[in-house]
């Protein structure tokens, strides 16, 4: 059933409203997947923070024409679905590569980041990003082994004094 103008007008409306508050968006062909796995990735895509939508080619250029994901609009060949990531610039990546891996017939097309296309080959770079509470953990981590070092240096500094002393 062809769309009207109005239902297009809706569409690029409520794309493009998306496209402003995603972090990051990844392009994929889903031609060939059967629905149940679709469905399951459109609920593992809900449970992530990231919308799956399926647009016409020219509504998707439309929504994201003067947006920071612009660049993606050579990659609007063919079916095209779009991943917004909303919570985590990663989360989209990461979901549709471990997709990918599962179902032979899903191919990522091509991601953007800040406003970067990023080729889908080089997806590991978005994907493999930590997320907030594996950062917080890092940093955690890191400043633990600093403030432990520092403790250690200082039993020494004082060992090597008492010895000195004792020495003297």
């Amino acid at each position: 059933m062809p769309l009207g103008l109005e239902d297009k007008k809706a569409i690029v409306a409520e794309v493009s409203e998306t496209a402003g508050q995603a972090l990051s968006v990844v392009v994929a062909n889903s031609r060939g997947v059967d629905v149940g796995a679709m469905t399951a990735l459109r609920k593992k895509a809900r449970d992530n923070g990231v919308q799956l939508r399926v647009v016409r080619n020219t509504l998707a250029r439309r929504a994201l024409q003067g947006t920071s994901w612009e660049c993606l609009n050579e990659t609007f060949v063919g079916p095209s679905l779009l991943a917004f990531s909303l919570e985590h610039p990663g989360a989209g990546a990461r979901l549709l590569r471990d997709f990918a891996r599962e179902q032979p017939k899903f191919e990522v097309k091509a991601l953007a980041y800040e406003g970067e296309l990023i080729d889908a080959k080089d997806i590991d770079r978005l994907a493999s990003l930590p997320t907030y509470d594996e950062a917080i953990a890092k940093l955690m981590s890191v400043m633990k082994e600093a403030s432990a070092g520092k403790l250690v240096r200082t039993l020494a500094a004082l060992r090597d004094q008492k010895q000195e002393e004792e020495a003297a």
